[in-house]
């Protein structure tokens, strides 16, 4: 037996039908579960589903047991969370997908045994052990496989000739090399096994009751610095883990104790708030602000920690390693942040108090930057950086090169230059599936570059027959969660704004140039995007008002003055709108306001007056994006009273064009060539 077998024993659960106990038939055996924290047991969804629907309506209905040294324990535990949960709690699927998680809350287990979570993925071929219990040789007890980890096909990872045994479905997989459990089994393939990776776990925090996801992982902090304390006489995973052989960096027993201190602190909001730190310690660790080449989606303090790993400096006596000095100043930088966002709300003395202590043999230079940052030896005054989003978030899509189906991509912007790409389709969907499509990789994205309460912006780079799509009104919530802060309209919540996607083919125009920078100097001032013209006639009696021609729209907007916008009480992506959005773009305007809603509009002399009103408060082109954020919530306010409702009821359905030449994507864009001609210039 190897000492991970020992570690991992007393942490095993059964889990069956409750009442089921210790059935020797296994008649009522449903699978293998493990706890990762006092009260908290992880294991597969399709484990749980054997107990039907009243598992998915949060009754207690998983029984659970466990071997505390000589005794066996017994209770009954709820699952929490699911990843996938099925629509039909009576009906679920036959075949379940990836993740297939399951967190379950277990009453009276606060001195159960638990498992050390690595905080990053393995790296393989790395050698593994798979643990549960199973009936697989007629009786029911606890069997431990030792194989390889070779692989991922994406989402799972592989091992190469070492299968689960058969009822240990939902028990922990173990990484030799690190020590700690990096998966969960989840079947058996034709050659090996398939493991769900313990990063799958960030996919539970983000859904409808996601804290207690967090709550769980804090608990296990907690719980493994008192074990690391502990005088007992009992196996302990940061012990093991500092007997292990492996590269030079952060001792276990220093991380332990440091995601102990993490554990107290308020729990970041998004990966974006802990990725901005991150940024910032490499920032200065390697004196550049290069980013990385991978995005990363950390939802734990302790987690950012974990990525920061393989950081190294060549010196005249070969190459020193930085992991302790960036674990050290991203503790400072947690540290700060969380001071400054929560103020005395948040006691980060214990924090503090450590980071001094660790730091001690530090160079000067870090000694300093870390006494920059918490004010080492007095109280600090400590504020957030700067504040911003960590990125905004840019949704590309293409014209169709194959029929009807848009390609689209969604990309990370990280400092208004340098582009991270997240998730893609090249063959692309139709416009009528382009919201559902594209709600949880903007979700994703948006959780990315969202730095505590500053949100990111969403660029929208869109063909022009795509501008009149509501994107502000789409929605990104689970619709479990009507009320929470995902339940409003993208439009609502964030800035959205629309770029064009063809001019992002070529050089910028030098008149695209210079209107951008008269618009960023501002003021503002709103002018037709299309005009009503006196037409042919014999005379005043008989002469008719007419539409203007592309031609003379390009030309009237071509002489308007810097900071003239063009607004317009109508749809942009069709038809005259089409024509007129043409003109102004073949212009140089960056700037424009429309209306995406219902076309026969009876307040558009209201919409053109106010319009222009909000222009003309605005400083800048980009001070224009806030008030319409604004105006987008008022108009959606369904608690306002009738003469508040009717006052905003002009900007309910408006967008914005802000366009500037110089920010990417730069080229490259596969699109479709344009058909020159009036109307498409």
């Amino acid at each position: 037996m190897s000492a991970f077998d020992a570690l991992v024993r007393p942490a095993l659960v059964r889990i069956a039908a409750p009442g089921g106990g210790y059935d020797p038939l296994g008649d009522r055996y449903w699978g293998t579960g493990f706890f990762i924290a006092p009260g908290w047991v992880l294991t597969c969804a399709h484990v749980v589903a054997e107990g039907g629907s009243a598992v998915w309506r949060s009754e207690p209905a998983v029984g659970i047991t466990w071997e505390d040294g000589k005794t066996t324990r017994e209770t009954t535990g709820t699952v929490v969370l699911a990843l996938p949960r099925p629509d039909r709690p009576d009906d679920p699927p036959d075949r379940w997908a990836f993740p297939d998680l399951a967190l379950v809350r277990v009453p009276g287990a606060q001195k159960a045994s638990c498992v050390r979570l690595s905080e990053r993925p393995p790296v393989p071929p790395t050698p593994v052990g798979l643990h549960g219990w199973s009936r697989e040789t007629g009786e029911l007890g606890i069997r431990h496989v030792h194989g390889t980890l070779i692989g991922s096909d994406g989402k799972a990872l592989i091992t190469d000739w070492v299968m689960p045994v058969e009822g240990c479905s939902g028990g922990p997989v173990v990484d030799h090399q690190q020590g700690a459990v990096v998966g969960l089994n989840k079947g058996r393939g034709r050659d090996g096994g398939a493991v769900v990776p313990v990063t799958a776990l960030r996919g539970l925090h983000d859904l409808p009751g996601g804290e207690a996801m967090g709550e769980a992982l804090r608990a296990h902090d907690r719980y493994h610095l008192a074990s690391y304390h502990s005088l007992e006489d009992r196996p302990d995973w940061t012990r093991v883990q500092g007997g292990l052989a492996g590269p030079a960096g952060v001792k276990p027993g220093l991380r332990t104790e440091l995601y102990g201190h993490f554990a107290e602190l308020p729990a970041p909001t998004a990966p974006g708030e802990i990725m901005d730190l991150i940024d910032q310690v490499k920032a200065w660790i390697r004196d550049d602000d290069l980013p990385d080449a991978l995005e990363h989606d950390p939802r734990t303090w302790s987690e950012g920690a974990g990525l920061l790993r393989g950081l190294r400096a060549p010196r005249r006596d070969g190459v020193r390693d930085l992991d302790l000095d960036a674990v050290l100043l991203y503790a400072a930088h947690v540290a700060r942040h969380v001071r400054g966002r929560y103020g005395e709300r948040a006691d980060t003395g214990d924090l503090t108090r450590w980071i001094a202590a660790a730091s001690g043999d530090a160079d000067r230079y870090l000694r300093r930057e870390i006494d920059r940052l918490v004010g080492r030896g007095r109280p600090a005054h400590l504020s957030v950086r700067e504040h911003r989003a960590r990125a905004d978030v840019l949704l590309e899509i293409d014209t169709p090169r194959w029929g009807r189906s848009y390609p689209w991509r969604v990309k990370l912007l990280l400092d208004g230059h340098t582009v991270s790409p997240l998730h893609c389709d090249d063959r692309g969907v139709e416009r009528a599936r382009l919201r559902e499509t594209l709600r949880e990789p903007l979700a994703d994205a948006l959780r990315r570059g969202d730095s505590g309460p500053h949100l990111a912006a969403v660029e929208a780079v869109l063909p022009r027959e795509l501008f009149d799509e509501p994107l502000d009104t789409w929605r990104l919530e689970p619709p479990q969660d009507p009320d929470g802060a995902w339940a409003t309209t993208l439009g609502q919540r964030r800035i959205v704004v629309i770029r064009d996607a063809r001019r992002h083919d070529r050089e910028p125009a030098p008149e695209w140039r210079e209107r951008w920078e008269a618009a960023e100097r501002g003021p503002l001032r709103a002018a037709p995007l299309r005009a009503e013209v006196p037409g042919a006639g014999q005379d005043a009696h008989t002469a008719r008002v007419r539409r203007e021609t592309w031609a003379e729209t390009y030309d009237r907007l071509r002489e308007a003055e810097g900071g003239t916008v063009p607004v317009y009480c109508g749809h942009v992506g069709a038809g005259d709108g089409l024509m007129a959005m043409n003109a102004a773009l073949a212009a140089g305007h960056p700037l424009a306001l429309w209306r995406t809603g219902a076309h026969d509009h009876t307040d558009c002399a209201e919409f053109h007056e106010r319009a222009d009103r909000l222009l003309a408060a605005a400083l800048t082109a980009w001070d224009v994006r806030g008030p319409v954020r604004s105006l987008r919530t008022r108009a959606q306010d369904r608690a306002a009273g009738p003469e508040s409702r009717a006052a905003h009821a002009w900007a309910e359905s408006i967008a914005v064009l802000l366009d500037p030449p110089d920010r990417p994507p730069h080229g490259g864009r596969l699109e479709a060539p344009p058909l020159l001609g009036e109307g498409d210039q």
